[in-house]
């Protein structure tokens, strides 16, 4: 058969839906977008899983108990006498098993098939073990990506990982056909509400609370705004405290007299409802309280969508929201999110000269312009010597 024509076989490692997880989505996102460009088959997962069960479809080509060491290198064995050209491994700490997930290290050290590895979390800060993996799968590797620029210098000066085997991709956002805002508002019954949002898993870590409150300071000159927290708790929280911060969050609502201000959509959300909640609003809110995260995919659907995004300064929001793209509150303080959220509903000229900008830079974060920046690293894998050979010579 002619080479050229051969169409080429890309496999994830990670999680995949329908287990609940922001990794599986961009895996998802990722592989829909892969099996639409012409030299490639559509992808296959291989499924690491905890202690729950999932209905897979035909798209997981394999399954790794999380807790199971053997079955790390069972894994192994199977990617190596499968058909795949490249595996992209996605790391992210919790997701494997062993001390701080070392188990994916032994399995990559028996792979004989080429591999990259996509970093989601890069700590400034890493403890000794959580430093060694992640130089170790570096040595191993083709290639890895990190999904923000600041975090290129710590994989180079913290992990002691080579400038040359390093690439940065944004993180990719899927494009849905949705209404415009006001038709979307008209749908949902906002047509007269400045309408606020923050989408995702709820837990302690979004700061919810401080938004909450900045909004008791807000309807007192815009008793219109509506803020909207949609999503469910994070399945991890809800098994380990159950709904303690949900039920926080409510109190305050009532204790503040926010009734008519706040509301929860407690469900996961489809793709489809995620575009919309972010396209009807006037202002989407990431009030996170860790400034190390290095990534955020909701932020990242923000810009996808061109809103305004009024965020706590932590590394990716202070990256992706320059040069005029939103507003940096403080952490931990309802009055500069409060101060930042009546600066955008007073001044509607504001408003659309950072919906503009932050468009232009949304524009190229769609996952049919990231996903061609993959294939093309996988094609260069391929027609390497360690994609011809299995590794690096």
């Amino acid at each position: 058969m002619n080479e050229e024509t051969t169409k080429r076989n890309i496999v994830f490692l990670g999680t995949s839906l329908p287990r609940e997880c922001g990794l599986a989505t961009f895996s998802q996102d990722m592989l829909d977008e892969i099996k639409k460009i012409n030299d490639f088959n559509p992808p296959h997962i291989m499924a690491v899983n905890n202690d729950k069960s999932y209905e897979y479809g035909s798209q997981v080509m394999g399954e790794i108990n999380q807790f199971e060491r053997a079955d790390y290198l069972r894994a192994a064995n199977d990617l190596n006498q499968s058909n795949t050209d490249v595996l992209v491994i996605q790391h992210e700490f919790g997701i494997y098993g062993g001390e701080s997930g070392e188990y994916v290290v032994e399995l990559a050290a028996q792979l004989t098939i080429p591999f990259i590895v996509i970093f989601h979390t890069v700590l400034s800060e890493p403890s000794d073990k959580q430093r060694q993996i992640m130089r170790q799968l570096a040595d191993l590797s083709y290639k890895v990506v990190t999904m923000v620029e600041n975090k290129v210098q710590d994989l180079i000066e913290v992990y002691n990982i080579p400038a040359e085997k390093i690439k940065m991709y944004h993180h990719g956002v899927p494009f849905v056909d949705t209404g415009s805002r006001t038709e979307l508002k008209e749908r949902y019954g906002y047509s007269d509400r400045q309408v606020l949002s923050t989408f995702g898993f709820l837990s302690p870590g979004k700061g919810i609370e401080y938004a909450i409150q900045a909004m008791s300071g807000v309807v007192k000159t815009h008793p219109e705004a509506l803020y909207i927290i949609w999503g469910k708790t994070h399945p991890v929280v809800k098994q380990q405290v159950g709904e303690v911060y949900r039920q926080k969050l409510t109190d305050l609502v009532s204790e503040l007299g926010l009734e008519n201000n706040v509301a929860f959509v407690d469900r996961l959300l489809t793709q489809e409802e995620v575009v919309q909640s972010l396209v009807l609003s006037d202002v989407y809110l990431t009030p996170y309280l860790g400034k190390d995260q290095a990534v955020s995919g909701t932020l990242a659907y923000g810009i996808g969508y061109g809103r305004v995004i009024i965020s706590t300064p932590y590394r990716y929001a202070i990256e992706m929201l320059a040069d005029g793209r939103g507003l940096l509150a403080e952490f931990n303080d309802s009055v500069s999110l409060e101060t930042h959220i009546l600066n955008i509903l007073d001044h509607p000229a504001l408003k659309a000269e950072m919906e503009e900008k932050t468009m232009a830079l949304g524009k190229t974060m769609m996952w049919s312009e990231v996903a061609k920046s993959y294939a093309q690293l996988f094609r260069e894998v391929m027609s390497s010597s360690y994609g011809l050979k299995g590794s690096a010579v």
